[in-house]
């Protein structure tokens, strides 16, 4: 599991003061980085392996401006040419969301799927949730 701690700006929150629904995304997307290495080490978009096939979160507590929040990155599952990462965001000891991403290997010049080598699925396996 992978954890990283961010200070929400001021430009995040809403007009009730809390963090907006529209920042856990790009929040979750910052953190999956340390994953994204696993097949482009460097992060040079020419070499760019992945697409996103979906994108889930449920908000389940608030989250403040100026409050520390620490997100936690895991492997929920690793199937063929997929795998789903499960993020959560966490706020003075409480989980107030949880993510989950749909990952694809992919071929952007052919435009398809490809599968996951193993390297890359013992890589993922290594974080997988054993919940």
């Amino acid at each position: 599991m992978f954890k990283e701690k961010i200070m929400p700006r001021f430009t995040e929150t809403d007009a009730l003061g809390h963090i907006n629904n529209t920042v856990l995304p790009v929040w979750f997307e910052a953190t999956r980085t340390p994953i994204f290495r696993f097949f482009t080490p460097d992060l040079d978009p020419k070499q760019w392996k992945l697409i996103i096939a979906k994108i889930e979160v449920e908000f389940q507590g608030e989250l403040f401006y100026g409050q520390e929040v620490e997100i936690k990155t895991a492997i929920r599952k690793v199937g063929n040419s997929s795998f789903v990462i499960e993020q959560s965001a966490w706020q003075h000891d409480q989980q107030c969301a949880l993510g989950k991403t749909v990952v694809v290997r992919y071929d952007f010049d052919i435009k398809k799927a490809q599968p996951l080598s193993d390297s890359e699925k013992n890589m993922l396996s290594e974080h997988l949730l054993t919940d």
